[in-house]
């Protein structure tokens, strides 16, 4: 039934913006009319936050152009990939995704995959942050890692949507702490407000997001964070390393920009001219810094062999953990 339901959103969206998509954007060919930036998620969460600093980079590097964001929330991002598979030559769309796409799309079982698309840069990497509320009775990773043990169910996760990376770090480190990953009770969210609505309201008893999401709150004392995914502690940031608490995971989440399939060659170097110099922006690079994000800027046939690698790497993995069959 959820299936029937995913696709039929997919359908009624997909409809809809092939119906004004030309419209909207100023016709198929790129470089004129307004770049519009599809963040496919609810406000609030990674794909949302990058897609706006991205926006207000690309008005300083390209203050000639109009840019506009737009969210198509839902399944992990496969109904707003439905909908840019719908605008196929258009030059003047953008999609940010990442990692979480990736899991999803096997999640959900998508018709739409990412060979549908054509890939333009991969922006950034970033590591995933384990927290609790500043109430909660958890202190450390190895008191995660008993209360899993006592009883699974009662360890109720939040993060993105199911097969994305925070689902994917929570079966990791349920994993390592001995306990299934078919077990973990992840209660997935649209978006990273609704996740942090959630933990601010002891509703759930972890959070996993990516560091730029849940630092602030944690650095404000509003949340407690038991761990960080990097391989090494992260500047800035009071919180060990996964590894450090005994959990031997490390995971890096990554964001990039995909246009719909079917470019021109001239479209897709316009498109590809326009992202490289807004990579090169102060404006960019100051957010980068700001929100603690990796600069793992790649284009062209690295970004495009980088997709493939990914795609099949991450299918392994959502496979071991059972979360599909």
């Amino acid at each position: 039934m959820r299936l029937r339901t995913l696709a039929a959103l997919a359908a009624l969206s997909l409809a809809a913006l092939t119906g004004c998509g030309e419209n909207a954007t100023g016709g198929g060919g790129g470089g004129t009319g307004t770049l519009r930036i599809m963040a496919p998620a609810s406000p609030g969460g990674g794909w949302d936050q990058t897609s706006r600093v991205a926006e207000q980079a690309l008005k300083a590097a390209d203050p000639s152009r109009k840019y506009e964001v737009f969210n198509v929330p839902g399944a992990g991002g496969t109904i707003g990939l439905a909908q840019l598979a719908g605008e196929k030559g258009n030059g003047n769309l953008l999609m940010t995704m990442g990692l979480v796409m990736v899991g999803a799309i096997e999640q959900n079982k998508s018709k739409v995959t990412l060979t549908d698309t054509t890939p333009i840069a991969k922006l950034t990497e970033e590591y995933e942050i384990v927290v609790v509320p500043a109430e909660s009775p958890l202190k450390s990773l190895s008191d995660l890692a008993a209360a899993w043990k006592a009883d699974p169910a009662k360890v109720s996760v939040a993060g993105g949507s199911a097969g994305g990376t925070d689902h994917i770090v929570a079966g990791l480190m349920a994993k390592a702490a001995g306990v299934d990953p078919k077990q973990v009770n992840y209660i997935a969210h649209s978006g990273g407000g609704e996740a942090l609505n959630a933990l601010l309201g002891n509703k759930v008893t972890i959070g996993i997001s990516g560091v730029g999401e849940f630092a602030e709150h944690v650095k404000s004392g509003k949340l407690r964070a038991l761990g960080v995914t990097s391989g090494e502690r992260l500047a800035d940031l009071d919180a060990p390393t996964l590894k450090e608490g005994g959990l031997d995971v490390e995971v890096a989440n990554w964001r990039g920009f995909v246009a719909p399939g079917g470019l021109s060659d001239a479209d897709k170097k316009t498109l590809t001219d326009l992202v490289t110099k807004m990579h090169d922006s102060q404006v960019w690079k100051d957010a980068v810094a700001k929100n603690g994000w990796i600069d793992s800027f790649q284009t062209g046939q690295q970004f495009a062999d980088y997709l493939t690698s990914e795609q099949t790497r991450v299918k392994a993995i959502i496979a071991e953990m059972g979360l599909v069959s």
